[in-house]
């Protein structure tokens, strides 16, 4: 090509640089958590993306992604509590826990064979602090390898148990269902909020264990991460078309994003250039381990922990 025709070609216009902060999307059913950053990047023009937690291709919801400099508070955002809405099915058990698996034992059962009493008490059981058995397609390494990854290859798996807190366990509705084959089968429609770690698919499991059925998840819906909830959600495709036409997906600010989540610590412009120096200051909240420290001018400054009577920094932004 001449010179003088590769001058006349029209310049492609550069896409401008996303902003740092955080995107809520609303994840679709079918897509792995993976494949949404992957979709993110390229809409964002950046290949720094991240997640605060992943959801099963099954699950529909709140998935918080991290752009640029923001990738470093998803650490701090992926322990937040979630809300979940769930369906799940009495009547059978899967290998998965969820739809997804294969049936490996069935139990005929109507609405009038199950008493509210005992699916009272067996939620009750499943509320609170409890000790809980992950499922073992989870994505939990056993000696390097995904715990998915040994059961698909024929292993059987046992996981440990863990501590985890369901503040919330509510059955919201119950109705009589069957299956592809006709047996009678009872779903129920729940809300649970639990603690990072928790999972939905096993609270099914266990609640079909413990009113001796059997259970699993046939739907999961993520309302909530921490302080973000579903409705400051955009779907893909609504993100797409904010993206398009040369714009960046709309994000939320670092500091709005760190704000709503942590408590806030009020730098004074002497105590942000002592952090700027990898000093430490006084802590504001003495015993807090996450604290966002807001610089004078309003920008996010630095994360803190702030247990001892100095605070330490966690990671810092400079300006």
């Amino acid at each position: 090509m001449s010179e003088s025709a590769a001058q006349q070609r029209p310049r492609r216009e550069a896409r401008p640089q996303t902003p740092d902060g955080l995107v809520l999307v609303d994840k679709p059913a079918g897509w792995t958590s993976h494949d949404v950053v992957g979709r993110m990047r390229r809409l964002a023009n950046t290949r720094r993306v991240g997640h605060a937690g992943t959801l099963d291709p099954m699950a529909t919801g709140v998935l918080v992604l991290g752009v640029n400099k923001a990738t470093k508070l998803l650490t701090f955002l992926v322990g937040c509590d979630k809300e979940y809405t769930a369906t799940i099915r009495l009547g059978q058990t899967t290998i998965t826990d969820d739809a997804e698996g294969g049936v490996t034992a069935s139990t005929p059962l109507t609405r009038a064979e199950l008493s509210d009493e005992a699916l009272a008490a067996a939620v009750a059981s499943l509320s609170g602090d409890i000790e809980q058995v992950p499922s073992s397609v989870s994505a939990i390494k056993v000696d390097g390898k995904r715990s998915y990854a040994r059961v698909r290859g024929g292993e059987d798996v046992a996981l440990a148990a863990r501590s985890v807190t369901v503040s919330r366990f509510e059955v919201l509705d119950v109705r009589e269902a069957s299956t592809d084959d006709g047996m009678p089968v009872v779903d129920l429609d729940v809300v649970v909020e639990v603690t990072s770690g928790t999972y939905v698919r096993a609270l099914a499991r266990d609640l079909g264990a413990a009113l001796g059925v059997g259970g699993h998840l046939t739907a999961l819906r993520r309302t909530r991460v921490g302080a973000f909830t579903l409705e400051d959600a955009a779907t893909l495709e609504t993100i797409a078309e904010q993206a398009g036409h040369g714009g960046v997906p709309r994000v939320i600010p670092m500091a709005q994003a760190a704000a709503d989540s942590f408590v806030v610590h009020d730098l004074d412009a002497e105590e942000e250039r002592a952090l700027g120096y990898g000093q430490r200051i006084a802590s504001a909240h003495r015993g807090e381990e996450t604290v966002a420290a807001i610089a004078p001018d309003g920008r996010l400054a630095a994360i803190l922990d702030e247990r001892a009577a100095t605070a330490k920094s966690r990671v810092t932004f400079p300006a």
